[in-house]
């Protein structure tokens, strides 16, 4: 699925975030970027054991703020770790809202053109999916509306479980509304 918005391309697509060809792809990553299993898991095992490295040095991410390592052997060139929240731990939805700014604001320092980002929170962490899809299309939507000078061209939201991805399509189906 394709919309133009703000004259940037958003994207939903159901598949493997390692295997998509973009500036960076967004990790959903825990506090101490210990990237075990999972996508985590997954994106170390297909990118070499150097984003783990360089994530070791980096030690620690408060919920909702974003880091940048390199991507190893990935499509990609960049892997932005981002810390969403937790259920349970308070003040979800601002963490949320605030960890998409955090992601949107790196990638446009770095001037990258294009970013791929998965449903941050909704797995383990217990966030509602319906209620991630809302926040993360919405924030981004914001991000591009307030900052037209802006260096990223597109937004990927790259979602693999088919329950997410389906409330992720309601969002997405109504974004020209927003």
């Amino acid at each position: 699925m394709k919309k133009q918005i703000h004259n940037k391309i958003f994207i939903l697509t159901k598949s493997d975030i390692t295997e998509r060809n973009v500036d960076a792809i967004v990790n959903a990553a825990n506090s101490r970027l210990l990237h075990g299993g999972g996508v985590a898991g997954a994106i170390v095992k297909k990118g070499g054991k150097i984003i783990q490295e360089e994530s070791n040095k980096i030690n620690y991410v408060p919920a909702g703020s974003a880091v940048i390592t390199s991507a190893g052997r990935l499509r990609c060139n960049y892997v932005i770790h981002a810390v969403g929240p937790q259920m349970g731990e308070g003040e979800e939805d601002s963490k949320l809202k605030n960890v998409i700014q955090s992601i949107m604001k790196l990638a446009n320092k770095k001037n990258f053109s294009s970013i791929s980002i998965p449903a941050i929170s909704s797995g383990i962490f217990g966030f509602p999916k319906d209620k991630c899809a809302t926040i993360l299309i919405e924030e981004s939507l914001k991000f591009l509306k307030e900052n037209p000078k802006t260096s990223i061209q597109l937004v990927e939201f790259c979602i693999l479980d088919d329950e997410t991805y389906k409330y992720f399509e309601t969002e997405f189906k109504h974004i020209e509304e927003k």
